[in-house]
């Protein structure tokens, strides 16, 4: 049969998984583009959907990079005093394993079967969750409690990122399964794929993330940083970028898909394969690998040492408190490296209480241990 009584029979030109659907599907593919296809359709020869092998492989991987330096990781981790360094590990770990958790379910299940579709739903909104709670407590720890570092004030940011992240995905969820976005519809079934809770939810949650990194990249130009110790390292304002650019280029797919433009259906899936497979890397490279890859590392954050932590374990300073955060200890290399967000008050301030703080008694005017003499005002009458 020749190319062009091909196209006739299909409406366009065959498509390489199109073998692997029976003849009662051929008539409801011939009018769907590629970009919706690859999100249900099955690897040829395989019971495998072609979506879930996109998400499984690079998140596989990235798991076996994990194990592989898992010994070195748990050394480190018990040879640090930061608390801060165990929390973002355990956010990764638990990102990369539920995203493969939920490759593999999905792998079991069908998506164009009812009962199929509710169980992808709830796997995509759980990743979603996860990840949503990693990428607020980022921002949380970087900005609004720098100078925490006790284990009571981690697990208070995480607990109210997660019901965060819980109200995001509680929506979610709720308009996936009660109002599900037609382009995402399986055609010649009742079902629907993953639409991220309709392109009018995720439009319009692209748009509030991409207004709120583009406030925190602008921060160092701004006056709030003589209020706020901001983080230092280039790499953190790159992770910023990274999720500007993300969420840009989402509400740019889901408004064009709200007017049926089929394109953005193409940006949609681009940007959602990008987030659930890059994201959790990109915050393991950002806020770990150096701290995994060097004998002392450098926080990006200012946190403030709290050696009683076991005894007082909720007393706290607040970010815009004066304290000797930029001291260097054992596990946290505050301020190093020069680049264009080194300049803050903080550290103009802290410099010159520094200097005198870390004096020997010797060096203080008016003071020697040698003598054992206190100079005493001139106007003194014996």
């Amino acid at each position: 049969m020749g190319l062009g009584k091909l196209e006739h029979l299909y409406g366009t030109s065959p498509l390489p998984f199109t073998n692997t659907l029976n003849s009662s599907e051929h008539v409801a593919t011939k009018d769907v583009s590629l970009c919706k296809l690859i999100l249900y359709v099955d690897v040829p020869n395989l019971p495998i959907q072609v979506w879930d092998l996109v998400m499984l492989v690079p998140n596989a991987l990235f798991l076996i990079f994990i194990l592989l330096r898992f010994n070195r990781a748990r050394l480190k981790l018990r040879a640090t005093s930061s608390p801060i360094f165990m929390a973002f590990y355990v956010l990764v770990v638990i990102n990369v394993i539920i995203s493969i958790i939920r490759c593999l379910v999905s792998m079991s299940v069908s998506a164009a079967a009812e009962v199929g579709s509710y169980v992808d739903t709830i796997l995509w909104v759980s990743v979603r969750f996860f990840l949503l709670s990693t990428e607020i407590s980022v921002i949380v720890f970087g900005l609004a409690f720098g100078h925490l570092d006790s284990r009571s004030s981690i697990r208070h940011v995480l607990l109210a990122t997660s019901l965060i992240s819980l109200a995001f995905s509680s929506s979610q969820a709720v308009l996936e399964v009660f109002y599900p976005d037609e382009h995402f519809k399986i055609q010649g079934k009742k079902t629907n794929v993953f639409g991220h809770g309709g392109m009018l939810f995720w439009f319009i949650s692209s748009i509030f993330f991409t207004l709120l990194y583009l406030s925190i990249l602008v921060l160092p130009w701004t006056r709030i940083r003589e209020r706020l110790a901001l983080p230092t390292k280039r790499s953190f304002y790159i992770y910023i970028l990274f999720l500007v650019v993300l969420n840009i280029s989402q509400s740019v797919g889901s408004g064009l898909l709200m007017y049926s433009v089929q394109e953005g259906l193409c940006i949609v899936d681009a940007t959602a394969c990008v987030y659930f497979t890059l994201f959790t890397p990109l915050v393991y490279h950002t806020f770990l690998s150096e701290f995994f890859g060097v004998s002392q590392p450098s926080i990006m954050f200012s946190y403030k040492a709290q050696v009683d932590d076991g005894l007082e374990d909720d007393i706290v300073s607040l970010p815009h408190q004066h304290s000797f955060s930029s001291l260097k200890t054992d596990s946290d290399y505050i301020y190093q490296g020069n680049n264009t967000y080194d300049s803050t008050q903080l550290d103009n301030t802290c410099a010159g209480e520094n200097s005198v703080s870390l004096q020997s008694p010797d060096s203080i005017a008016g003071y020697s241990l040698d003598s054992q003499t206190i100079d005493l005002p001139t106007n003194s009458k014996q």
